[in-house]
């Protein structure tokens, strides 16, 4: 079988090196792939939201399966095109894409649903989302509707705040078109958690559970990223509450999609806020997320080829069962100076190689590029050093012994990574 995985980030990374591992795939193509990638597969300098040219690429390459990893070329509709086109792929449609694609939409379907959510108002003029604000009670969340890279939301403690955040996403457009509309919504009190599954259309296959670490400092300071760390099990998705979001959120939603003749076929990611009342939704993604994919396949067993074909040619997937190693995983990010705002690149990455080499340890690529044999950065978010093992303190002490082989101008990282399931925080 020939794959094609689509899309240049450490999740992109994770699966590839996944998918290299099943005795199904005999060629994995990347589009555009990174430095790491290219060690395991061939990269095609093709934009992963350049969907013409993807499949062109998909029918010369004679590909069988598929998978796109970001969320942009799903919400511009490439499953409906390869799908058009004959072509295998791994995704949702563009319709059930929406669920991420505009958090006004999502929040609507969730109020249809029943499913348990904060209470919002959803504004396209700023006039009334400031006048929303003068009356609402605090704290508040600021969103804009579209995707925005994970930058896009905004926490507020008081008024001011909640005006600076309207004038940044309407006002000066710093997200621009995604920020057309804005969803505000009560600040939520609790911990969050990342539950993600596969579905085809009616059969849910839960994933091992994962928390991810937004913030770029120790301590959740700083500003929002699109992760910093993340680490599976979460400790706060015991069992009891792995049925509730189950039967609370997932089924309610993969039901309510085929009910509107949308179905949900591919990869659901509930972001959950555990509260003392239960579980509430803080945004669905379409896909996986990043960086919990990395943790989430360093523990997977099975093999994750079958799963994906099967819900790509629209099959039932009820047989398939996944196993997960029973010990945890941890990934650390390792960013880029400034990031998430403004950073360097092409700046020259070494270690990589003595951290790979540590046992139990995987250096997953997501902003880098190779030049003249050299590995240089070219993202904010540069690698995801992970780490499985049999306990989490010893995991941890580990991933960050790797993490500290690593260097590049500027790097930082957070050293807090599961700080919460380290201390019973649950």
């Amino acid at each position: 079988m020939k794959t094609l995985v689509i899309g240049s980030g450490g999740r992109e990374h994770a699966l590839v090196w996944k998918i290299a591992q099943s005795p199904l795939v005999d060629e994995i193509f990347c589009a555009p792939g990174n430095a790491g990638m290219e060690q395991m597969a061939t990269c095609v300098d093709i934009a992963a939201d350049d969907i013409n040219a993807l499949v062109d690429l998909a029918k010369v390459k004679g590909i069988d399966l598929s998978i796109v990893g970001p969320e942009v070329p799903l919400t511009k509709g490439i499953v409906n095109t390869f799908e058009d086109q004959g072509l295998s792929i791994f995704g949702p449609s563009m319709e059930a894409a929406r669920l991420e694609g505009s958090k006004a939409f999502s929040k609507q379907i969730m109020q249809e649903l029943n499913i348990p959510t904060s209470s919002f108002g959803i504004f396209h003029d700023i006039k009334e989302a400031r006048a929303f604000i003068a009356a609402a009670p605090f704290p508040l969340v600021v969103k804009a509707d579209g995707l925005a890279a994970g930058k896009g939301v905004i926490v507020t403690k008081n008024k001011d705040e909640a005006y600076d955040a309207i004038e940044k996403i309407m006002g000066k457009k710093t997200f621009g078109s995604a920020g057309d509309t804005v969803v505000i919504e009560e600040r939520l009190e609790g911990q969050e958690a990342s539950f993600i599954a596969v579905c085809d259309g009616e059969t849910i296959i839960p994933l091992a559970s994962s928390q991810d670490h937004k913030r770029a400092l120790d301590n959740d300071q700083g500003p929002n990223t699109g992760g910093m760390g993340a680490y599976s099990p979460a400790p706060v998705v015991d069992q009891g509450m792995h049925e509730r979001i189950m039967n609370e959120v997932i089924r309610p939603l993969v039901l309510g999609m085929k009910k509107r003749n949308t179905p949900y076929r591919g990869i659901i990611y509930a972001g959950i806020m555990v509260t003392n009342k239960g579980p509430s939704v803080l945004e669905f993604n379409v896909r996986l997320g990043d960086p919990e994919t990395q943790p989430l396949l360093m523990r997977l067993k099975s093999d994750i080829v079958p799963v994906m074909k099967a819900v790509a040619d629209k099959k039932d997937i009820s047989r398939i069962k996944l196993d997960w190693e029973k010990g945890p995983s941890v990934c650390v990010v390792l960013a880029s100076g400034g990031y998430p705002g403004t950073y360097e690149k092409s700046l020259p990455i070494s270690g990589i190689d003595r951290a790979d080499n540590m046992g139990n340890i995987k250096v997953f690529h997501a902003g880098t590029a190779s030049r003249d044999g050299r590995i240089l950065t070219s993202g904010g978010r540069v690698l995801g050093v992970t780490a499985v093992g049999d306990d989490l303190e010893s995991t941890l002490k580990r991933v960050y012994q790797a993490v500290e082989t690593i260097s590049f101008d500027g790097m930082f990282y957070r050293k807090d990574i599961a700080h919460r399931a380290i201390k019973g925080q649950i």
